[in-house]
């Protein structure tokens, strides 16, 4: 897969991401667990429903034995969708993305300490410039509206995001057995998770108030906004190093933004706009000077070429 093909899909699965605050404004009855709850359980749902056809009967046998680095990124995704929609039902979406926006610093972290990747400038030149903007843009809101168990709730969202990115990363570009060819499948790990997540929250879910309305946007949530963009990214990380997907994921907060003006009816003010361009300038810049650095080290050496025709 091309750079610039894996680039544009992860922009696919962040706007896929986004749509997760927008919906969940319009659901009728349901509380902040039971939304988590039924999120993840339709989510576990298309996923033995995908995975089974991808994977064949095999996949529940392997489950049992898979590895470790399955079952840490399991856990990992449980934590992320568990704690998002936690958060997102106990303070503003703003709040959560405020603390999704540390992510990428998280992540360019946990891939040095754990993986010692030597991070280019410009990845650490963007991160500080997404940040920049994303703070602008939320800056009175979170000052306004904060409240602090829904931020410390969404605290692990990044916490856990970085963490399951350098495990993808490290499998996606290495073999975690090396008895055993090839990369090792992680797609299963999404499987885990999303069942973690519904054993996690179903005592406290109970007793069920989502109405028909609800499930359906529920259901929607679970396959779409969380299935179907996971399975992409566990695909993308062979493809993109672990700190460029966490900037790519900061277009979320973008999305997320766009999605609430034109599904809630909330206009972007200026902050928003202007820190929103501060974060779309950062993004474009990172992923321009790293195709060019691409084209560079594919371009043959002139001396080397002079020297074969020579011969």
């Amino acid at each position: 897969m091309s750079h610039r093909r894996a680039v544009a899909l992860m922009v696919l699965v962040t706007l896929l991401w986004s749509m997760a605050g927008v919906v969940s404004r319009h659901l009728d009855t349901a509380g902040s667990f039971e939304v988590t709850f039924w999120r993840s359980l339709f989510s576990a749902l298309a996923l033995s429903i995908a995975l089974t056809l991808m994977r064949g009967p095999r996949l529940w046998r392997d489950l049992l034995h898979a590895p470790w680095p399955v079952w840490f990124s399991g856990v990992c995704w449980s934590v992320m969708a568990t704690a998002f929609m936690l958060a997102i039902t106990l303070t503003t979406v703003a709040n959560v993305l405020v603390m999704m926006a540390i992510g990428p610093l998280i992540t360019a972290l946990s891939a040095r300490v754990f993986l010692q990747h030597q991070l280019p400038i410009r990845t650490w030149v963007a991160i500080a410039m997404a940040g920049v903007g994303i703070g602008w843009m939320f800056g009175q809101e979170a000052r306004t509206g904060l409240s602090l168990t829904g931020t410390l709730v969404a605290l692990a969202i990044p916490l856990a995001a970085a963490l399951n990115f350098t495990i993808l990363q490290h499998v996606g570009h290495g073999r975690t057995d090396p008895a055993k060819p090839g990369h090792q499948d992680m797609l299963p790990a999404l499987l885990i998770g999303a069942v973690l997540s519904s054993l996690y929250t179903v005592p406290f879910a109970y007793p069920f108030q989502a109405s028909a309305h609800d499930l359906a946007l529920l259901a929607l949530l679970g396959s779409v906004q969380l299935a179907l963009p996971c399975m992409l990214l566990v695909r993308l990380s062979r493809e993109l190093p672990a700190p460029e997907i966490a900037l790519l994921g900061l277009l979320e907060v973008v999305f997320g933004v766009s999605w609430a003006w034109l599904g809630a009816g909330e206009n972007p003010g200026p902050n928003t706009l202007t820190g929103g361009a501060l974060v779309l300038g950062a993004l474009v810049a990172n992923e321009a000077l790293a195709m060019r650095a691409t084209r560079v080290k594919r371009q043959p050496d002139p001396e080397s070429v002079g020297h074969r025709s020579e011969r």
